[in-house]
């Protein structure tokens, strides 16, 4: 049950499809930074979660697409910067870091002009310690993984854990308490800031948020352990040969079901605690960025799992969904910009004025274009716009 790679290109095409399906399930999530408030991303009773339906859409995201498909995401670019490094007979090291600044320019350009949860920029200041992790064996890698999952929940817990404390001993008014409301909770007035944001136009925006690159830094620089896990993990699977296809399908699918008996009931019990609690941000900011990190992660790695042992290297659905992953970065930048034109104050509008369920249908647009073009496109160029931009770029610096 081994697949070989690609006679032609060398590539592993199920492979190029995982990376597809992980650029698809990103605009799942990503549609809603787009479409409402920030508070309402992991929040549904702040805006757009009016209905059951809205409710519904929360749920299922919360529990099999939210931060599962950005750490799948993670894994794949950690696994690739390891084929890279380990191709690279001259200077491999000067052109990893190249890729890094490279790849930090454009995000850093994605998240002035299009989107503020650009993760290229989170991706490039972690992929700076990869080329340490290489020479590890895929057992120390996943060990490193574990470790930097207990960075991530154990420092979480430290900034966010003094407002779930504060919430259940009633002292509501405490600095930590007001902090989560403000963030992740209904806090009026900060709700309505957001709105104010959300509802900026193209030239006020790209100012603002060219003025707060400090901030986005301090910000990022906490979600690099969790990137890092996720990068170890992908490092880890390349290693191990799971990533190259070379496990039974059996043991793919055994690993994809162990994953998901862990994390599927962890996540179902979060969603269920932060709900009957009445969504307080204590609970949701605690429990989306800290908790839950963990069982997204074990998700992730069951998807990239039952995505290897199921993609035909024949099979027309795969075929498709490696045109869109050897497009990925071309593909997640367009849906930004796609997205942005249906959001936007430049574009139609419509942020702030659908619910959770509606823009969640509204994700479709961006996918049903990346799955139109990306085909027609490498068949034409061989390599997508953003891709040749980068390496070429690369070699300058290189």
């Amino acid at each position: 049950m081994i697949a070989p790679a690609s006679p032609t290109t060398n590539r592993i095409i199920q492979l190029d499809a995982l990376r597809g399906l992980a650029v698809i399930g990103i605009v799942w999530m990503n549609v809603y930074v787009f479409a409402l408030p920030s508070q309402a991303y992991y929040n549904p009773v702040v805006w757009g979660g009016g209905t059951e339906a809205d409710r519904l859409v929360w749920a299922a995201s919360f529990v099999f697409f939210e931060d599962k498909f950005r750490a799948l995401f993670a894994m794949l670019f950690g696994a690739g910067c390891l084929i890279l490094l380990e191709k690279e007979a001259e200077r491999p090291l000067r052109a990893h870091y190249a890729r890094m600044a490279v790849l930090f320019a454009i995000g850093l350009a994605h998240s002035i002009l299009l989107a503020s949860n650009d993760i290229l920029r989170a991706y490039a200041l972690a992929g700076l310690a990869l080329p340490l992790l290489a020479p590890l064996s895929h057992r120390a890698l996943y060990a490193v993984a574990i470790g930097f999952v207990a960075v991530h929940v154990g420092g979480g817990m430290v900034a966010l854990g003094a407002a779930v404390v504060d919430f259940y001993a009633g002292r509501m008014g405490s600095d930590a308490s007001l902090f989560a409301e403000r963030n992740f909770g209904s806090d009026g007035p900060a709700v309505r800031y957001a709105l104010e944001l959300g509802r900026e136009g193209f030239a006020e925006r790209a100012i603002r948020r060219a003025g707060d690159i400090p901030a986005q830094l301090r910000i990022i620089a906490g979600s690099i352990p969790i990137n890092l896990a996720a990068m170890a993990l992908g490092m880890a699977l390349w290693k191990d040969r799971l990533l190259a296809r070379e496990w039974r399908t059996f043991r793919m699918q055994r690993l994809a079901a162990i994953c998901a008996i862990i994390a599927l009931p962890a996540l179902f019990g979060l969603a269920l605690w932060v709900s009957s609690a009445g969504f307080p941000g204590a609970l949701v900011g605690a429990v989306s960025l800290i908790l839950s990190a963990p069982f997204d992660l074990l998700l992730a790695l069951a998807y990239a799992a039952l995505a290897m042992a199921f993609f035909s290297g024949s099979g027309a659905i795969t075929r498709l969904l490696a045109a869109v992953g050897r497009l990925a970065l071309t593909n997640y930048l367009m849906t930004s910009f796609i997205l942005a034109a249906l959001f936007a104050s430049w574009g139609f509008g419509l942020f702030g004025e659908v619910g959770r369920a509606h823009a969640f249908a509204l994700s479709f647009v961006p996918i049903l274009a990346m799955l139109t073009w990306s085909p027609a496109w490498l068949a034409k160029f061989g390599q997508g716009p953003l891709e040749r931009m980068w390496r070429s770029a690369t070699r300058l610096l290189s």
